[in-house]
């Protein structure tokens, strides 16, 4: 009776798979390590982003009215002859109803366009009547698509538009007076045609 002998397992297949999940373990944890390390010496900033639509012009899109203001798009922005500042917000957002303040403060110094990411317009309207409106012009992003060809990852997102319709400024946090005063208000004076 002649037969075959059964070949061992490929070892160095097999340890090959145990090793991975272990390399990618190593490699998650260095990465978690650097940035961890970033912030305890102040170089890595977790709002930092850096977007794509920095010094371009603003996306194409059309926005219908959000109450209680006037909607906008591509065509309004790219009309401007002085600055103006479009802010992200949803009335389910936390830190949007942190910033609130400062955006009323803001407003009488440089305008505010607002646009109401995927928030039910009658929420939406119920936040800013609650939270005071720094908002000259109000759109409505319902699909959140929008929000997506500005680069948006949450909100509130704030945009610093140029004349001309370029985008000049950027912030993925909510917005504070040192920040408004240190970056915000000299950018956009530095941008008046």
């Amino acid at each position: 009776m002649t037969g075959t002998v059964p070949h061992p397992p490929n070892l160095a297949r097999r340890r090959l798979l145990m090793a991975a999940p272990l390399a990618a373990a190593g490699v998650a944890g260095v990465a978690f390590w650097r940035m961890l390390s970033g912030m305890s010496q102040g170089s890595f900033d977790p709002h930092d982003i850096h977007a794509p639509v920095l010094n371009r012009p603003v996306p194409d899109f059309k926005l219908p009215d959000q109450t209680p203001g006037q909607g906008f798009g591509t065509a309004d922005l790219r009309a401007l002859q002085a600055p103006v500042l479009v802010n992200f917000f949803a009335s389910w957002c936390i830190p949007c109803v942190a910033e609130m303040p400062e955006l009323n403060a803001l407003k009488d110094r440089l305008p505010i366009w607002g646009i109401a990411y995927k928030d039910k317009p009658d929420d939406a309207a119920g936040f800013v009547k609650r939270a005071g409106n720094p908002y000259a012009r109000i759109a409505g992003d319902l699909s959140g698509m929008t929000a997506i060809d500005w680069g948006v990852s949450g909100v509130p997102e704030s945009f610093l538009v140029g004349p001309g319709g370029v985008i000049r400024w950027h912030s993925a946090a909510a917005l504070d007076a040192d920040t408004v005063r240190g970056t915000l208000l000299p950018l956009a004076a530095s941008l008046h045609s």
